[in-house]
């Protein structure tokens, strides 16, 4: 853990508790931090609350900024002749959903990429157990390279 910064570490502590449902201390051994900055991090960031909201699904989020940006263009659309453009907070609207639209479209999260890799292993451990462990070492490597970019 010693090439990763704090925010880097904060980041895949996030994804180990929130979304593989590692505890606190499980988190703060394998990202190198104490138990102590762990539920700091817990506590100041809300994670309790983000834990549950990862039960929104990536499409049910594309689904709801699409609806809005539709919803936001009916209304634009509705009014008189001349007048169907935005105004600066609509265009500044749907240029925010726009972007956050693209980001959940095209960009893996470190979220996405553990759970993968989550799965992989659970099936290698059934498949070969003996294979699994140097390709979990590899794993966590893969998963810290892409906490650096």
């Amino acid at each position: 853990m010693a090439g990763l910064t704090n925010k880097q570490k904060k980041e895949w502590a996030e994804t180990l508790i929130c979304r593989d449902g590692l505890t606190q201390k499980e988190a703060a051994v394998k990202v190198g931090v104490s138990v102590v900055t762990m539920n700091k991090w817990f506590k100041d960031n809300n994670w309790e609350k983000q834990k549950r909201n990862l039960l929104i699904t990536r499409e049910a989020q594309l689904n709801r900024f699409y609806m809005q940006m539709e919803e936001l263009n009916t209304a634009i659309m509705s009014r008189e002749e001349g007048q169907r453009f935005s105004n600066s907070k609509e265009a500044d609207t749907l240029v925010k959903l726009s972007s956050a639209i693209k980001t959940l479209e095209t960009e893996t999260s470190i979220a996405e990429i553990t759970e993968v890799g989550k799965r992989f292993l659970n099936y290698l451990r059934s498949y070969n157990p003996s294979q699994a462990m140097p390709v979990a070492e590899l794993y966590d490597e893969f998963v810290k390279h892409n906490l650096n970019k």
